[in-house]
C-alpha cells in the first residue's frame, strides 16, 4: 500500500491500523463481548453474585473424545493472534525475542514469574471474595468439565494459553507498538491495563478492576525487566492454581464459592 512505508520503516498509520487489527481478532474482541455479557448480567434479575461465569466448561456433554477434539481446538485456535503477532514482529527483524519471549533466560524469568505469582495469588483471592461479597462480581466458576482423564492437562493447557496470548499481545506487543506511535509510557500504561481490565469485565466490577490493578503491575515489571516470560510464568501459576485448585477444593471447603 502505497506510503505505508518509508526508509525509517513502516508509517504511523500502517502501523496504528495493523494495532488495531491484531486486537480486533484477539483480545479487543474479547473485550467487547464481554461489555456486553456484563450489560446482561447487570439489567438480569437478582443480584451479580447469585450469577455464575463459567471459565472452562465442557464443549460436548456426555461425549468426552469429541469434547476432547473441541477443547484442543480451542486453545489451539486461540494461540492464532499470537502466531500473527511473532509474525509481525519477525518482519521487524527480530520476533518474540523483541519482547522478551524466548528461551534466553529461563530460570530468571522461572524465578521472578513465581515471586510475582505468590504475592498477586494471595491478594487476588482475597480481593475477588470481598468484590463478590459487596455484590460487585459474578461468582466465577473457574471449571465444570467432566471428571474424564484428560481434565487436568485440558486445565493446565487453558492456563497456558491464556497467559501467553495475555502478556504477548496486551504487555509485549501493544507496549511497542504503542511507543512506536508517539504515546507517552502513562498512556501506553493506562491503555494496556484498561484492555486488561475490560476483557474480564463479565465477571463484574470487580473483574474489571482486580484485572486492571494487575495489569499496572505487569507493565511496570515489564518496562523494568524488559521481557514478557516472567510474566507468562506469572500468569500461567496464577490460572493453574485458580482451575486446578477450584477442581480440587470446590465443594470441599466452605470458604470457596461455587455455583
Amino acid at each position: 500500500m502505497a506510503g505505508s512505508f518509508t526508509e525509517a520503516g513502516p508509517s504511523r498509520r500502517f502501523l496504528r491500523d495493523e494495532t488495531l487489527l491484531v486486537l480486533a481478532l484477539s483480545l479487543g474482541a474479547s473485550g467487547v463481548s464481554a461489555l456486553i455479557s456484563f450489560i446482561g448480567s447487570v439489567t438480569r434479575p437478582g443480584g451479580l453474585k447469585d450469577q455464575a461465569a463459567t471459565l472452562n466448561s465442557s464443549a460436548a456433554p456426555g461425549r468426552p473424545w469429541l469434547d476432547l477434539a473441541w477443547q484442543l481446538f480451542g486453545i489451539t485456535t486461540a494461540l492464532v493472534p499470537v502466531a500473527l503477532v511473532a509474525h509481525l514482529l519477525l518482519r521487524e527483524g527480530s520476533g518474540l525475542r523483541a519482547i522478551g519471549f524466548d528461551r534466553s533466560r529461563p530460570w530468571p524469568d522461572l524465578g521472578r514469574g513465581t515471586v510475582v505469582a505468590a504475592v498477586i495469588g494471595s491478594t487476588g483471592i482475597a480481593f475477588y471474595l470481598a468484590a463478590r461479597g459487596l455484590g460487585f462480581n459474578l461468582t466465577v466458576v473457574p471449571e465444570d468439565l467432566p471428571d474424564v482423564w484428560w481434565k487436568y492437562p485440558v486445565l493446565v493447557l487453558s492456563a497456558l494459553q491464556n497467559s501467553v496470548l495475555e502478556e504477548v499481545i496486551v504487555v509485549g506487543y501493544l507496549l511497542r507498538r504503542l511507543d512506536q506511535l508517539g504515546w507517552t509510557p502513562t498512556a501506553a500504561l493506562i491503555g494496556s491495563s484498561v484492555l486488561r481490565g475490560s476483557y474480564h469485565l463479565y465477571q463484574g466490577i470487580g473483574g474489571f478492576v482486580g484485572n486492571m490493578a494487575m495489569g499496572v503491575v505487569f507493565v511496570l515489571l515489564y518496562r523494568r525487566w524488559g521481557r514478557v516470560g516472567p510474566l507468562v510464568v506469572a500468569h500461567s501459576l496464577l490460572d493453574i492454581g485458580a482451575f486446578v485448585g477450584y477442581a480440587l477444593l470446590a465443594g470441599k471447603v466452605g470458604w470457596l464459592p461455587t455455583a
